[in-house]
């Protein structure tokens, strides 16, 4: 199947640069261009893409605000965001990935890093890999989503222990090979579990399955790096 996307960028040269690299990758193709946040929302609801590669500063509406009108609308249920961009600061990682965004990745990535990411994120994976990157995610992250919408109780009760048991470990980083190893059950079981759990918890994607998993205290978030 072909991963369609949709290109977010102010810059033309980079928008042409993406799309040539994109279109040579035999399972995906760029179905359209967005030179604004808000080209890009009226794209994707007319296109449906499977994933907008969105760039964050851009004039007029930006990225992040097109990323939460993007990811909040029940039409585009099946569009994913991935954020590509100079700007790798937490903050900016904590608001794109609170805004619904399923993967952050920085504008030095490598053509195969950003080939991996485009089918990590259209797999429903979160692009959420690095461990370093990833403390500092949840970390942001917990804390924007504990200040802005404070987490509601018995959020989790319709959970089975196991399914809680194998969220709790996607959270933490774990692959499906890696949650199977210390579950003592299999990859395919580890993933009718996460897919069980994300139903009930109507997350869109593995990413927001995480950030629910911190915003409900089931996992704690590490300490911020010095």
């Amino acid at each position: 199947m072909t991963i369609r996307v949709l290109l977010a960028d102010d810059q033309a040269l980079m928008r042409a640069t993406f799309r040539t690299l994109i279109d040579s990758c035999d399972d995906m193709e760029v179905i359209g261009e967005a030179c604004d946040g808000k080209e890009a929302v009226e794209l994707a609801y007319v296109h449906h893409p499977d994933i907008v590669l969105m760039d964050i500063r851009m004039p007029g509406t930006d990225g992040l605000t097109a990323t939460g009108a993007i990811c909040k609308a029940p039409e585009l249920s099946t569009t994913r965001v991935l954020v590509l961009t100079t700007y790798e600061t937490e903050e900016y990682v904590a608001q794109a990935l609170h805004a619904g965004a399923s993967g952050y990745l920085g504008k030095d990535a490598t053509v195969d890093e950003l080939f991996t990411a485009i089918r990590t994120v259209a797999s429903g994976q979160p692009l959420l890999s690095s461990g370093a990157t990833r403390s500092l995610i949840t970390h942001f992250l917990t804390i924007h989503i504990s200040r802005d919408r404070p987490a509601p109780s018995g959020r989790l009760a319709h959970l089975t222990a196991r399914e809680r048991e194998v969220m709790a470990l996607a959270a933490e980083g774990k692959s499906n090979d890696e949650i199977a190893s210390a579950c003592s059950i299999s990859p395919l079981t580890v993933r009718t579990h996460i897919q069980r759990a994300m139903a009930k918890l109507e997350a869109r994607d593995r990413a927001q399955l995480v950030a629910i998993a911190y915003q409900t205290g089931l996992v704690k978030p590490p300490p911020p790096a010095h």
